[in-house]
């Protein structure tokens, strides 16, 4: 029987995802016996969202921008034979044969999917189609077949380093946590994911929440831990929904709870919803709220290894980094450490946003350039304009641009243009933007998410703040570009946690490569890219102009006259530069200048 499948990631559920699949609902109604209705997670292509995939006998095909008309074209072409899209019009196809085509071919196609390796193929509410898809049997290989001293070897040989931010090795950290003796030992995931622009803990856990929860069985099994706890922010219900079914499901095949499989390991996992605080993605400000406290850093050492969760040895580690842990132990360390770079074996997942033409996710190889990422995955960027910069690592990252676009995505690389790797979260810019606006706002974003404890974070980031303000605002003293380098490396060095030891990350990096853009801003009061409405005068092209009026009616300030039908002019003294005439005209007759 055909097997029609909607993505019901929250990608898709906020293209529309829901109406299609109602649909189709409606549709199988009628005709039962014709073909299996299911959903799926996020397969990376939100940007095609609603997808709708017909399978049969090997063969996929997936359709992308569908509606609930659409649908039911689909499903008589490709389900009931009838006339309508076939595979010419399918996004990507595969045959039984290992063929596969289709527009988006090329995203697909360049990726090495081993965290994704479920996402968008099986249904995230099924136990029984991730234990076909291999699921669960790492866990009753690791459990049965395996000493833990034998599996965190494993883990150590496959290079895999934590894909939380800070890159540490995983196995290493795991033995520290072995290492130490206590009447109770602890393994948590963090699911915070608190960057702006970065969603690819939310997608695994939404496509694939199974992977994570194998992950994390395994580790309680090498560490010598009996209970877990998944930090999870309250903002991804579907994510929680799904972790939840998991988890129940998981119980009850006897994969959590006592004596799992007979191996004498007892372990169970709690979901902890958390506020929202970006501050709770560091560690011991995680532990804090899980504990019920106020999320703020502890002073280390000692380290969560010794002294973690309730003052006992705990495993931290996100969302990507458990989701590998089942591959490496059923492919092997060496199989995994054949992808990647020396020091940066395996694959990343990274969430790509801003102007770039294909939104999503991806999954390549570590030591894969930023430049393929942008144009062969990601597609370049929208409407043909000219690529600026990735912002990478979120409010903790920096500006990469794109004349360093060959640098390789990795661990070692990263780091050398002075931002980080981070989650994984990539925001492409264009020539829109302006650099000094980019660096205000990722300090705006982590000066408010402080959590006030230390001196240099709390008023460092704000004095930050007030200056590129000033800056953008047309305010801006020479002497502003010092003080912004001096009192950057004061808040690195004398903060406490890693929100504030990172976040003049964004500052530092757009002072380095676009500085003539603060300049510009400083001594000529303009901003190159036309961004910062303080910096620029609005016009109005007199031969795209069709005299429509709504301008002049949106105007607060009256700064625009002229006729019905006949062109209008804006008056620059009186403009008050709000942007309401912009966000008004319908013929794109406003500029700025």
């Amino acid at each position: 029987m055909k097997r029609v499948i909607v993505g019901m990631g929250m990608c898709g559920l906020s293209a529309g995802a829901r109406a299609v699949f109602d649909r189709l609902e409606t549709l199988r109604a009628a005709r039962p016996d014709a073909f299996e209705l299911s959903i799926t997670g996020c397969i990376g292509m939100c940007y095609r969202e609603p997808l709708v995939e017909v399978r049969e006998n090997g063969s996929r095909m997936i359709f992308g921008d569908v509606t609930a008309a659409r649908a039911e074209e689909i499903l008589a072409s490709c389900v009931f034979g009838g006339g309508g899209p076939g595979e010419g019009e399918a996004v990507y196809w595969e045959k039984a044969d290992g063929s596969r085509g289709g527009t988006e071919q090329d995203f697909l196609g360049a990726q090495q999917r081993i965290v994704l390796r479920n996402c968008g193929t099986i249904n995230p509410e099924s136990l029984e189609e991730y234990r076909a898809a291999g699921g669960y049997e790492a866990l009753r290989k690791a459990l049965l077949e395996m000493a833990p001293a034998a599996i965190i070897e494993e883990v150590k040989a496959s290079g895999l380093r934590g894909r939380g931010g800070a890159g540490f090795p995983t196995g290493v950290k795991w033995s520290f946590v072995a290492a130490n003796q206590a009447d109770r030992k602890y393994v948590v995931c963090n699911a915070d994911e608190g960057d702006p622009g970065a969603f690819m803990d939310r997608s695994v856990l939404e496509s694939d929440p199974h992977s994570v929860i194998e992950g994390m069985i395994i580790c309680a099994r090498a560490v010598g831990a009996y209970f877990g706890y998944i930090y999870c922010r309250a903002e991804y219900p579907l994510a929680i929904r799904r972790l939840t079914l998991a988890l129940d499901a998981a119980r009850r095949a006897g994969f959590l709870g006592r004596n799992i499989l007979g191996s004498g390991l007892d372990f169970d996992v709690k979901i902890k919803q958390g506020a929202g605080a970006f501050v709770c993605g560091e560690e011991t400000a995680l532990f804090q709220s899980i504990e019920g406290h106020r999320g703020m850093p502890r002073i280390r050492p000692p380290f969560p290894a010794e002294k973690g969760l309730w003052q006992k040895p705990t495993n931290n580690n996100n969302v990507e980094t458990y989701a590998n842990i089942p591959w490496i132990i059923s492919h092997g360390a060496q199989a995994y450490a054949a992808y990647g770079t020396e020091r940066s074996r395996g694959t990343k997942v990274f969430a790509l946003a801003g102007k770039i033409a294909r939104g999503g996710l991806a999954e390549v190889a570590c030591g894969t350039p930023i430049n393929d990422l942008v144009h062969r995955i990601g597609g370049g960027i929208k409407g043909g304009r000219t690529f600026k910069a990735v912002q990478m690592g979120g409010p903790s990252g920096g500006c990469i641009p794109a004349e360093l676009g060959g640098t390789p995505v990795d661990f070692e690389s990263i780091p050398r243009t002075g931002a980080i790797m981070g989650s994984g979260g990539m925001v492409v810019l264009d020539d829109t933007a302006c650099m000094v606006e980019i660096a205000r706002f990722f300090l705006d974003f982590t000066q408010k998410e402080s959590c006030g404890k230390c001196t240099f974070c709390r008023i460092g980031t704000l004095r930050l703040l007030e200056i590129l303000e000033r800056i953008t605002q047309g305010e801006g003293r020479p002497e502003d570009l010092d003080k912004l380098s001096q009192l950057a490396a004061q808040v690195k060095d004398a903060s406490l946690c890693g929100l504030g030891q990172t976040a003049p990350n964004p500052v530092l990096t757009t002072l380095k490569y676009y500085r003539h853009e603060y300049e510009a801003h400083i001594r000529d009061r303009k901003c190159p890219a036309a961004h910062c409405n303080a910096l620029v005068d609005f016009f109005i092209d007199p031969i795209t102009c069709t005299g429509c009026t709504l301008c002049a009616k949106q105007c607060p300030v009256n700064a625009i006259s002229g006729k019905p039908k006949e062109k209008h002019v804006i008056d620059t003294a009186v403009c008050a530069k709000c942007g309401k005439c912009i966000a008004t005209c319908n013929f794109g007759a406003i500029y700025k200048r």
